[in-house]
């Protein structure tokens, strides 16, 4: 099995799919890894660190696409800037692919892997069951994204986050309201506790109230007439239109006594929840700060700009797309491990077996032997054909 790590095309990104610890891995069990030359740079790694873990380095891309069996990337494939080809059609046909391809999202692409016959697993695919924890990258890059946002929004506050006794009186500590307490959510309440603001977090899945109190944060509920507001896998679901509203309501008085306000609310396959409402930030106090981790699914605050930071009544709101890139050494090794975790299922012997009967295979697995099997992307493909 010829494994080859792509360099990154997306702008901005600086992570790298494999770091050489887990290359060296997979070559003592028997795999050969291909680097293509200063894939690992953005993250401080040298084409020298990978030679000497045992993978050779590709001097280009088309060189890589070439002789790889296993194609694994961070991003979904695109077209590529100094080839003028799209990433999909360099892929040796019959070849298999690894990376976040978000297929719900992406079905043209998803028809062009399955066209090429393209063996594609997506990692935001990996169910989140107990024996998938170390394979969960969405879970590794919102740890990332949670900790960065709430150290963007502390450098952009014009003011201190922790309570301060000093020789010209006491300052109070900022006030930070997290929405959503997922992993994301759950990292930035840590990290602005940890710089001693007072937090409090919303989230419509009472479940999660436990782990919001035990990070020192209050727990903000309302009423909101739902009896579970996550699926069975353990994501948010969309709450009705009077619920909604109430939520709404809820959000808009926390959201008016916030210094910092974090958004990290998305329903996989959908929009993001629009909860932050463009009179809910003019009552907010002058120079405030809100950092929307939803911005590439089009934002919980409805003055996000995706990819920028603008202004409005004086509060400043972030929209980053890809926080987890400003943080490439740690991010990029986090991603690596989970990669190392699935291809333990995945690697027979050095070759690739693709076993259905095992969950994690089978939720990842979005294209396979020239077809969609990946159900919810099959069926939203067969409804955009209609």
């Amino acid at each position: 099995m010829q494994i080859g790590v792509v360099r990154e095309v997306a702008p901005g990104e600086q992570r790298v799919a494999l770091v050489p610890e887990t290359v060296e891995k997979l070559i003592r069990q028997g795999a050969s890894v291909s680097i293509e030359s200063g894939a690992g740079t953005g993250a401080y790694i040298s084409d020298a660190q990978y030679e000497k873990a045992g993978a050779t380095i590709a001097p280009d891309a088309r060189a890589l696409y070439a002789s790889a069996d296993l194609v694994i990337g961070i991003h979904r494939p695109m077209e590529h800037p100094a080839l003028g080809a799209h990433q999909s059609d360099l892929l040796k046909e019959g070849s298999a692919l690894i990376a976040m391809l978000w297929p719900l999202q992406n079905v043209d692409l998803v028809r062009r892997l399955a066209e090429r016959r393209i063996t594609a697993f997506s990692m935001d695919a990996i169910p989140r069951i107990a024996r998938a924890q170390a394979l969960d990258v969405l879970s590794s890059m919102s740890t990332v994204a949670g900790y960065r946002a709430v150290l963007l929004a502390a450098h952009t506050i014009p003011r201190f986050f922790p309570l301060l006794m000093t020789a010209a009186g006491t300052i109070p500590p900022a006030r930070v309201f997290i929405i959503g307490a997922g992993v994301a959510g759950l990292q930035a309440i840590a990290t602005a506790r940890r710089l001693g603001a007072v937090v409090e977090a919303f989230d419509t899945r009472a479940a999660v109230r436990e782990q919001v109190q035990s990070l020192g944060a209050t727990f903000v509920e309302a009423e909101l007439g739902t009896a579970d507001a996550e699926d069975t896998r353990g994501y948010a679901t969309a709450l009705s239109e009077d619920a909604h509203k109430r939520e709404l309501d809820l959000i808009g008085g926390r959201v008016r006594e916030s210094d910092v306000v974090i958004t990290t609310a998305l329903i996989p396959g959908q929009r993001a929840p629009l909860l932050i409402t463009g009179d809910m930030v003019q009552a907010m106090k002058p120079g405030s700060v809100i950092v929307d981790l939803a911005g590439e699914f089009g934002g919980n605050c409805e003055l996000s700009s995706p990819g920028e930071t603008v202004v409005a009544h004086q509060v400043t709101i972030h929209a980053p797309l890809n926080l987890p890139a400003t943080m490439p050494v740690h991010a990029s090794q986090m991603y690596s491990r989970n990669i190392a975790s699935f291809l333990a299922l995945l690697l027979k012997e050095g070759a690739m077996v693709v076993n259905f009967e095992d969950q994690i295979i089978h939720d990842a697995c979005i294209t396979h032997e020239g077809r969609i099997v990946h159900e919810r992307t099959r069926e939203l493909a067969g409804s955009a054909a209609q």
